[in-house]
């Protein structure tokens, strides 16, 4: 899975860019707030409909327009396509795959796979359960077609659900339609549960191998799924629970409320763990997440790495740079002496200087 060249207009601190990248390693280095991290963000945004930020489409057009375009041009496993992508500042944005245009943002999913890793991404562990499931629901939604489509079901009579909880304050009489709700929650909420569980068991057993060499077999890694409340419990305790969604209009269990432990050793290190220990175990996640991709789709992913380097140690550098040599791989970063002092090879170096990009020459860098 290759991204072959991005185009875009008035996107971000970008009026007009057009840019190959290579289909091994590309760099692309500068001073910061130059425009490094808007490149990743339109690749992420091409294969996910979405930006990395959590940013609105109107946050993204360059300032002073009312819309901007992307064009992202990819191979999969030998097949081209077109993504194109539409924002407007107050309209809903437009997606065209080899120029027809999509109904749905879930159709888009599956064919860029993406791994992002960014410094943000190395507190995943001390972060709450809703970046922890963030993590999980974005590559599920990639990967499993039936995952979106029970998720973002769920998530509509969730929000059904809760508002029907305030409005039976004013209407108590409403009540009675609470049990339709459950039902429905029920069934979607089975499907997610049940694939959290093996996707929650799949990571786990790449990531405690990827750990075990991280850490020199000093330390054993184990990944658990920590869900609500099971499959089988679920509906009953929606049930139990009335009274107490009804007073704090909310709904206190389900998917929406799940949570990843991490253990080193036996011990919860969401708590307990060193920020050394929490780095690695996040390093260890995001590349066990580029092997499950691999063993799913049969296929690398694209990995865009976002200045993460400079968040990394000397061995974890090393480890992150001999794993990554087999896929395409698109990394901002301030200056190239860590790719230098790895002799890591290196097959496209971009220069960007606020929101204009230019090719530079990685063997004049370096006898500079």
């Amino acid at each position: 899975m290759i991204v072959k060249s991005i185009e875009l207009k008035n996107f971000r601190n970008y009026e007009d860019l057009s840019l190959k990248l290579d289909d091994k390693t590309n760099i692309i280095y500068g001073n910061n707030a130059q425009g490094k991290t808007n490149i990743l963000e339109s690749i992420y945004l091409a294969g996910t409909s979405k930006s990395h930020k959590g940013s609105k489409d109107k946050e993204i057009i360059k300032f002073g327009n009312e819309e901007s375009h992307l064009r992202c041009m990819v191979d999969k496993s030998g097949i081209s396509y077109q993504i194109d992508v539409h924002l407007r500042k107050n309209k809903s944005k437009g997606i065209a795959i080899n120029g027809i245009p999509v109904k749905r943002y879930s159709e888009l999913l599956g064919i860029l796979n993406i791994v992002f890793f960014s410094p943000e991404d190395l507190d995943i562990i001390k972060r709450g359960p809703a970046e922890r499931r963030k993590f999980v629901d974005l590559e599920l939604c990639q990967l499993d077609k039936v995952y979106l489509h029970n998720l973002t079901n769920y998530n509509k009579v969730l929000s059904q659900r809760n508002k029907l909880l305030k409005e039976i304050y004013f209407q108590p009489n409403l009540e009675d339609t609470l049990s339709i709700w459950n039902m429905q929650m029920v069934n979607y909420a089975r499907e997610i549960i049940q694939r959290r569980r093996k996707f929650i068991e799949e990571l786990n057993e790449i990531a405690s191998q990827v750990h075990s060499k991280l850490s020199g077999n000093r330390e054993n890694f184990f990944v658990d799924y920590e869900p609500s409340q099971s499959e089988d419990t679920l509906e009953a305790k929606l049930e139990e629970n009335i009274e107490r969604d009804k007073k704090q209009k909310t709904t206190s269990v389900g998917p929406h409320r799940d949570d990843i432990c991490f253990k080193i050793n036996d011990v919860d290190i969401r708590k307990y763990g060193s920020q050394g220990q929490q780095r690695t175990a996040a390093l260890s996640l995001k590349l066990a997440e580029i092997e499950l991709v691999r063993r799913r789709i049969k296929e690398m992913p694209v990995l865009l790495l976002d200045d993460v380097l400079s968040e990394l140690d000397s061995n974890r550098q090393n480890y992150l740079l001999n794993t990554i040599g087999n896929l395409q791989t698109v990394i901002t970063c301030t200056g190239l002496d860590e790719f230098i002092q790895h002799r890591f090879e290196i097959n496209r170096v971009i220069k960007v200087v606020n929101g204009t990009v230019q090719n530079d020459n990685y063997e004049d860098f370096v006898r500079r």
